[in-house]
């Protein structure tokens, strides 16, 4: 530290709040800290809800995988992009076909460095010739939206959505409760998205989700936002679901959280994520990190993402060191913890690229103890993503 120089303020920024703030207390929320917004984390249900979830984590899981759970998702951040050609616009950021993208059709994409490294992942759907709507992750959206509103051309325009909320139905009975609500919102195809009257509010709807499960995203007005949570409650097979069954839903999806599992020191064939690079991109690599992708395509890559299965009952958390069986630095967890479906303790993470094949026997070493694991395929629990 400089002389003279202040000391950081230890007084915390005051948090955030989502447009349900009051309604997720009003539910019996135990609220945390997450991305700078105060964020439920888990609920103490009562009355007709607790019949339905007895409440805490693993219930909260266990429902989304045979019901349906509703998620407050309005952290994230919402934005039109706009202006002629905007797709072509948007895809010199990104390694994904925007272009080629059909009117009413979304797409998984990756903000890249030119090291190839990932800035954000997140999702764009085509409104139209000249509107595309993205859905960023919370603890990125500022990054994002300077990075984008810096690199896009003149006449194309980002704005920011603030006055929306975003809520998110997951599992198998979505389809059913999203019908009792708009017909032609519950017939959309995996990754189609459109406006629609959802209980009479007007919402732009994507089938999509972080769970693995099939599922809607409904953006919505913040004003209405509460309305239309409460009308999807009234369905007996629905329940409120925090960030603590989110997390472990997703890990059993094998899906990527940002900051744990990919960042800008990460590349997407480390991450396993070359699957989003368009057919058409790969002729000219024309995207920040393009030509650096295609070397790690032609030459490998020292590391990879890879599922872990820890024996026995003990969960590896995130920085968990794991080693080769012949004692060397094999690599670290990045996100683990314990999977309801699967009744048994799960992790991802980056190994050496020696070690990342199926089968492969790997230690994690946590508080100090040996756990032997094995590398097993992504995902745990199989998608089941309507097709």
């Amino acid at each position: 530290m400089a002389q003279n120089a202040l000391p950081d303020d230890p007084t915390p920024a005051p948090l955030h709040t989502v447009p349900l703030d009051a309604w997720h207390r009003r539910l019996g929320a135990r609220m945390v800290a997450f991305a700078g917004y105060a964020m439920p984390v888990q609920y103490d249900l009562s009355g007709d809800l607790a019949t339905r979830c007895r409440g805490g984590v693993m219930a909260e899981h266990l429902h989304t995988r045979a019901a349906a759970g509703l998620f407050d998702v309005s952290h994230m951040g919402q934005a039109m992009v706009t202006g002629p050609d905007v797709a072509t616009a948007l895809e010199r950021l990104v390694p994904g076909d925007i272009a080629g993208l059909k009117p009413n059709r979304q797409r998984y994409t990756l903000l890249t460095n030119e090291a190839g490294g990932i800035i954000d992942d997140l999702m764009v759907a085509r409104l139209d010739a000249d509107r595309l709507f993205i859905v960023v992750n919370a603890s990125r959206k500022e990054t994002d939206f300077t990075h984008l509103a810096a690199n896009l051309p003149a006449g194309v325009t980002l704005q920011v959505q603030e006055d929306r909320a975003l809520l998110a139905l997951q599992g198998p009975a979505a389809a059913q409760v999203m019908a009792g609500l708009s017909a032609e919102a519950a017939a959309l195809p995996f990754m189609g998205v459109g406006r629609f009257a959802v209980a009479g509010i007007d919402c732009l709807v994507s089938r999509s989700g972080y769970t693995g499960e099939d599922g809607f995203e409904i953006s919505v007005p913040a004003a209405q936002a509460e309305a239309l949570a409460d009308r999807m409650l009234q369905d007996a097979a629905v329940v409120p679901i925090g960030l603590g069954a989110r997390d472990s839903l997703r890990l059993e999806a094998g899906l990527c959280l940002y900051g744990n599992d990919i960042d800008e020191l990460t590349s997407p064939v480390e991450a396993g994520l070359t699957w989003v690079i368009g057919k058409r991109r790969k002729m000219d690599w024309d995207f920040p990190g393009g030509l650096a992708m295609r070397d790690q395509l032609d030459n490998g890559v020292p590391r990879r993402r890879v599922g872990i299965r820890p024996d026995g009952r003990t969960p590896a958390r995130a920085q968990t060191t794991i080693v080769a069986d012949d004692g060397t630095e094999a690599g670290v967890v990045t996100s683990g913890g314990f999977g309801p479906s699967i009744n048994g303790p799960i992790a991802m993470g980056y190994v050496r690229k020696d070690l990342a094949d199926d089968g492969t026997k790997l230690n994690l070493i946590v508080r100090g103890k040996t756990i032997p694991a094995t590398v097993v395929p992504l995902p745990f629990v199989p998608h089941r993503y309507v097709r």
